[in-house]
């Protein structure tokens, strides 16, 4: 197999060859090492690969019934971490940790049959809808490397829409798939809260606000590896019901009425709205009305600056607390040059957070959920943009040396509203690119980002659409119509695989 036909492959196909012995596990694998090795000097996925073993593996392990066996894939640098290798987070603190098994995440791939590259690059603790990791540098766009793929999973749409795997490892707190999806015209779904697996003993990750699952290429990669992870888990926090049929089968069923599609291309926190987002979501909902569905122009009750506020007061709790937990681990206290300035000041912001308004913050997050949960007995989706405006210049959101310590120097003097004030104001220039996908972590709904914009840049936008709780077969029902809509990009435009 050379390379031009890789490219054309997607995740399902790919192990639909290897069934058939067309191709086998380590030619795949030979071919997507190659692609890495290209693109990564350019493009800094990959935080660490394990080429040796993976091709090793490819030549003893081999699972004839797994529905991706050979497939290559790589996970990201957070929470899935694969036997012996480094897992750190994207922080200094952790650059030498090992991991001393497979997470219960990964432990699923590796039944479905994939083969384990490495791990993808993602910012410290997964907090920046950017990728720029001191330990490890920024990750490029592969559309133009001036750019940033997003994050917090950027490194994993980097590694897909650079033609390497045809899909990668993901999660998402606050729309760390949703967002690299749509700067890299990528299918990213977040499913339903408690939908995917996190694994005996591992917590709530971020209360809820975060899951584990993949970006991909094509919608029924997606709903494959859906049908593959939904999981009812006795030891965890969340639960929702099994869905009892195939997501395969079921994104390519019709829809058995008209829908009634609501949308918004406002931010919920008044920021700016590119021309460009606003134009994706209309040619959206121009297609689905001329597809017979009813479209009404409508914005949610969700007061989305508050929530906002108490989605950080949740961030600087659990960094405050990740913090603690690193100190007991290696035996000291950890200082503002250890971490990240985000890191450190959701740290610092954290120590002054009682329980009661914790509590509250995480209370407002339910008066939210049963404010779309309303929504949705009218409407079936609720469409905004993705994001806001395409991808930013890698740089742009990060913080120079004399922002930071004016930004520490504001933390010390600030009383405790003022301290979260600070956070706030310190995300904004971040959340006027990202405001739409947070929504959906804090009320538990699937969503999606759907690739259907080229930006007059070349860069692409992204759709998002969200759906009632347990309603991904819906989703993936009207993403699999709007693949074989002439709105699809893809990676039409991508240089990686239009110059091949």
């Amino acid at each position: 197999m050379n390379l031009e036909t890789y490219l054309k492959l997607d995740a399902t196909e790919m192990a639909n060859l290897v069934r058939k012995k067309e191709v086998n596990s380590r030619e795949l694998l030979e071919i997507a090492f190659k692609q890495l090795e290209k693109a990564d000097p350019l493009l800094n996925i990959a935080t660490h690969t394990r080429m040796d073993q993976a091709l090793e593996e490819a030549e003893r392990i081999s699972i004839e019934n797994a529905p991706f066996n050979g497939v290559p894939i790589l996970m990201k640098n957070i929470s899935q971490s694969v036997e012996g290798k480094p897992l750190t987070s994207g922080s200094r603190l952790l650059k030498e940790s090992r991991s001393k098994h497979d997470s219960y995440f990964v432990k699923k791939f590796r039944d479905a049959g994939f083969h384990f590259m490495g791990h993808t690059n993602a910012p410290e603790f997964g907090l920046k809808n950017i990728t720029e990791p001191k330990l490890y540098g920024p990750t490029r766009n592969p559309w133009n490397a001036e750019y940033s793929p997003g994050g917090s999973s950027g490194g994993a749409a980097a590694a897909i829409a650079a033609g390497i795997v045809p899909m990668a490892g993901a999660s998402d707190g606050g729309g760390s798939i949703r967002i690299p999806a749509s700067f890299t015209s990528l299918f990213g779904l977040k499913p339903t809260r408690g939908r995917t697996p996190v694994g005996p003993g591992v917590g709530r990750q971020w209360q809820g606000a975060s899951i584990n699952f993949v970006l991909s290429r094509t919608v029924r990669d997606s709903a494959a590896m859906l049908d593959i992870l939904q999981v009812v888990q006795p030891e965890a926090a969340f639960q929702v019901p099994l869905f009892a049929g195939s997501y395969k089968d079921a994104m390519q069923q019709d829809f058995d009425r008209p829908l009634r599609v609501a949308f918004s291309t406002k931010s919920p926190v008044g920021t700016p709205v590119s021309e460009e987002a606003k134009m994706a979501v209309e040619k959206t909902v121009q297609w689905l009305e001329g597809q017979g569905h009813h479209i009404e122009e409508k914005e949610n009750d969700v007061d989305g600056i508050q929530l906002m506020r108490d989605y950080y007061i949740m961030n600087s709790g659990e960094m405050n607390a990740t913090i603690l937990g690193l100190e007991q681990m290696i035996g000291r206290e950890i200082t503002a040059e250890d971490v990240e300035i985000e890191t450190w000041l959701l740290h610092e912001a954290g120590k002054s957070i009682s329980a009661a308004a914790f509590s509250a913050s995480l209370a407002s997050w339910d008066i939210a959920a049963a404010q779309m949960a309303h929504l949705h007995r009218t409407y079936d989706f609720y469409i905004t943009p993705a994001t806001a405006n395409t991808a930013p210049k890698v740089g742009e959101l990060t913080f120079s040396e004399k922002e930071q310590e004016q930004l520490l120097s504001y933390m010390e003097k600030a009383n405790r509203s003022g301290k979260q004030e600070l956070i706030y104001d310190m995300f904004l220039p971040s959340l006027t690119y990202t405001p739409f996908t947070q929504l959906a972590n804090l009320t538990g709904q699937p969503a999606m980002s759907v690739p259907l914009h080229l930006s007059r840049n070349g860069l692409p936008l992204g759709v998002q659409i969200l759906a009632q709780k347990g309603e991904e077969h819906r989703l993936l029902q009207l993403a699999d119509k709007l693949e074989q809509s002439g709105l699809w990009i893809g990676m039409k435009g991508n240089p990686y695989f239009d110059r091949q």
